[in-house]
């Protein structure tokens, strides 16, 4: 039996090519969507399961209470020793901090080595690797780190650095400073980890690195690479730890401190997903891209039910001589459903070789790693068959019910009609239901690109076009001098600043801030801006009260800006000119100006109070304004002047434009995809009509025919199409564009600077939609419009 019915399924499907090819194609597009946003959401499901202890591990995070609530994955340096010394609750603790981009060099080589270390490096407590499943290859655990100046490497490292030679016992060289000898090969870190650093150092020589940073006293004091893990005993609760922590608040601060500090546990998986911690992933675009798969999913259904139920007139005779040779309703129903899962088994074959395809591209998207291996992960095929099964439900069963239930006397006959198949009802709503959600994408798209835009676009209170930042290895004041009177000799450099960092940036030092004669802190922190005298005019900020600071390598006077003043509660910026103020405890003179507001945050983020100081010893970039036209000619001036000035480091620059850009990663990333599953969305909402249009042509022939003949025009006869189509995506807008506005809100709602949805996203949607779907049935619609009507009503 179910031989026969394979047989017939085939034939069927031989014989009816254009049927059978628009349902597998709308079925492969809409299930390697599908695919891919599984392997996708998984992946980031997975991240940092692996650990064997990883219910008990947390990290300490910090919650300061000011005038606002800031949250920050890091902590005070003292804070994880005091947690170990003065509680019971861990059965391990450790330390560790983290730098990005350090140089690392290979001294005792045959030929010095340089790497610039994009994933970073971390000083780690020895404790870390027990916390933590990240197995050695080679090395003791027992003893990993414990020494020191030594250095555990990941195999990929050591084979960079030393290819197949013994890399135990090699020494390596931090920023040309510090050596380290390796005592241990980490096992190459798997994907699915936010522990990228690959090379991690003793802790016991944070302090010959950075004395600040490894400073057990400074309790106002964080640093953004800090952190502390926390591996729990199994018999302690995260709520008795964070119900306990405020006892450390109230031993090591005081006065206003108390009611400002907070410390919490976050468990480890809460750290890749938590936006408030600089999590990775929120969960709630996970849920959306959930969400969207099961959209396109719903829409490739559709087609298909659709398509099925326009074609089950055409089949009535079939289905009649069977019923009439004895066939029961059951026997037709699996005979469908047959065909249905033929259909399906190659969509998903077909799905599965265009994910195979897409995935590299979406890994250089979204910079991960993900696998597609139906036999490393298990999920894959449960998925895949899960799928099929749903498919085949959703898809089979209404159209072999419709079958199955033909009356074999109508059918013989050919007196069936839509009414007998309960069709056109039903495909007007799932029309309707399939342009809905084309539409709600199609304005997801339109607004996220909109905000995108805006982010590009905007006044930032800066120039950032042009500008290019190079980087100050050393806090050398002579090397500083001679770079920068260098690069002003090179033909199209306009202005140079040395500067921490530029206006807006994601590295930045926040601290307290005392003012005149106040009696305590202000409840706010300010966004210090360490930069010479050249930095306004570099970056184009305007002053709007008092002057510049003067060159000079001594602090003799603030710049702050507007927000700063209206923090203070002073009515005129002209207030605040010649008082004197105290940054980070150490830092005391007056405000000589008073600069206009501008971005140095995101969009995403507030502007806040900023104060610019000269600083030489926190001087990190070296910001170059260049003139159009001189950009390939000045980049080439640079390296050279730079590795002159720098031999021992490894030149590398960035356009200002393309570091801001970063902001908005996980925003562009998400505009990316939702264009690509828009795009399919539609495209397989406009292969069921264009099957949908060729049913209906098919169907009306004779219509047509005796329509021209009694003087219709081919206008008219093409409205016969159109208007059928107009009122139904008019009723899925009106669906669609409530739910698309609230959803979207909710995304907007992450921007302090945000575009408003108005009419003309809507109206734009509208037309976007009309538009393709005029050209997907336009063509069809002509056709029968043109056809010579002799011929149409001799048709059968």
């Amino acid at each position: 039996m179910i031989k026969n019915y394979l047989k017939i399924a085939w034939r069927n499907l031989y014989r009816n090519k254009a049927y059978a090819f628009i349902n597998v194609l709308g079925l492969s597009l809409g299930t390697a969507c599908g695919i891919l946003i599984f392997i996708l959401i998984t992946y980031h499901l997975s991240f940092d399961t692996f650990h064997t202890q990883k219910d008990r591990i947390h990290r300490l995070v910090t919650i300061r209470q000011q005038e606002s609530i800031t949250y920050t994955d890091a902590i005070p340096q003292p804070l994880g020793n005091a947690f170990r010394n003065d509680f019971t609750f861990a059965e391990k603790t450790a330390r560790a901090v983290d730098y990005n981009n350090p140089l690392i060099s290979l001294p005792n080589e045959k030929e010095v080595k340089k790497f610039r270390e994009a994933s970073g490096i971390v000083f780690a407590e020895p404790d870390f690797f027990d916390i933590f499943n990240f197995p050695l290859v080679k090395g003791d655990q027992k003893t990993a780190l414990r020494q020191p100046n030594s250095a555990i490497i990941t195999e990929n490292i050591a084979k960079k650095y030393f290819g197949n030679d013994a890399p135990i016992g090699k020494t390596i060289r931090l920023n040309n400073n510090i050596n380290f000898v390796i005592t241990g090969i980490l096992k190459d870190l798997p994907p699915n980890t936010d522990f990228r650093q690959e090379i991690y150092l003793s802790y016991a020589n944070l302090k010959d690195h950075n004395a600040r940073h490894a400073s057990d006293s400074l309790w106002e004091n964080i640093y953004s690479g800090s952190q502390c893990y926390i591996l729990l005993k199994p018999t302690i609760t995260a709520g008795q730890v964070n119900k306990t922590l405020p006892l450390l608040v109230k031993k090591y601060y005081s006065g206003r401190d108390l009611q400002t500090w907070q410390f919490r546990l976050q468990p480890l998986s809460d750290i890749h997903f938590n936006p408030l911690f600089d999590g990775y992933a929120e969960k709630r675009y996970l849920w959306a891209l959930l969400f969207i798969g099961l959209f396109l999913l719903i829409t490739a259904c559709v087609n298909f039910v659709n398509l099925a139920t326009a074609q089950a007139l055409n089949r009535s005779k079939e289905v009649g001589v069977r019923k009439v040779l004895g066939s029961l309703r059951s026997q037709l129903f699996w005979q469908f459903i047959t065909e249905t899962t033929l259909i399906t088994l190659m969509a998903v074959l077909l799905a599965y070789g265009a994910a195979k395809l897409a995935l590299p591209y979406l890994n250089q998207l979204l910079e991960s790693n993900m696998q597609l291996d139906i036999f490393g992960n298990w999920r894959l095929p449960v998925f895949l068959l899960l799928i099929a099964g749903i498919v085949i439900f959703l898809s089979g069963s209404y159209p072999g019910l419709v079958l199955a239930r033909f009356l074999p006397v109508l059918a013989l006959k050919g007196k069936l009609s839509q009414k007998h198949i309960g069709g056109i009802s039903l495909r007007r709503l799932l029309v309707i239901t399939q342009f809905a959600i084309s539409q709600l994408l199609i304005i997801g798209t339109i607004v996220i690109a909109s905000q995108m835009h805006y982010s590009k676009t905007t006044d930032l209170g800066f120039s950032k076009d042009a500008v290019i930042m190079l980087p100050v290895p050393v806090n050398d004041k002579a090397k500083m001098s001679t770079l920068h009177s260098r690069l002003a000799g090179i033909p199209g450099v306009e202005k140079i600043s040395l500067c921490y960092q530029a206006p807006a940036s994601g590295n930045n030092w926040t601290t307290s801030i005392h003012f005149d004669n106040r009696i305590e802190d202000e409840s706010w922190a300010v966004n210090v801006k360490s930069a010479d005298d050249q930095y306004l005019s570099t970056f184009g900020l305007q002053l709007v009260a008092g002057r510049n600071f003067y060159s000079s390598d001594t602090l003799r006077g603030f710049l702050v800006n507007e927000t700063f003043v209206k923090k203070l509660n002073l009515l005129s910026p002209q207030d605040v000119i010649g008082k004197k103020i105290i940054v980070d405890e150490g830092f005391i003179a007056p405000v000589v100006g008073v600069v206009k507001d501008f971005h140095n945050y995101s969009l995403h983020n507030e502007i806040t109070p900023v104060c610019i100081m000269p600083a030489v010893d926190r001087y990190a970039n070296c910001a170059v304004k260049i003139k159009e036209g001189h950009t390939k000619t000045a980049l080439t001036a640079f390296e050279k002047v730079w590795n002159e000035t720098y031999p021992d480091h490894l030149y590398t620059f960035q356009f200002l434009d393309d570091r801001m850009a970063r902001f908005y990663r996980i925003d562009n990333i998400m505009l990316r995809l939702i264009e690509i599953f828009a795009c399919v969305a539609v495209f397989i909402g406009c292969l069921g009509l264009y099957g949908l249009v060729s049913f209906m042509a098919v169907r009306k022939t004779k219509e047509i025919g005796v329509r021209k003949v009694l003087g219709a025009s081919v206008q008219q006869i093409i409205w016969l199409f159109g208007k059928e189509l107009s009122r139904l995506l008019m009723i899925a807008f009106i669906i669609a564009a409530p739910f698309a506005w609230w959803v979207m809100n909710l995304y907007l709602e992450d921007f302090k600077y945000r575009i408003q949805i108005g009419a003309g996203v809507f109206l734009l949607a509208i037309i976007c939609t009309f538009t393709i779907a005029v050209i997907t049935v336009g063509y069809r619609s002509m056709r029968s419009a043109l056809a010579n009507p002799v011929k149409s009503l001799r048709s059968e």
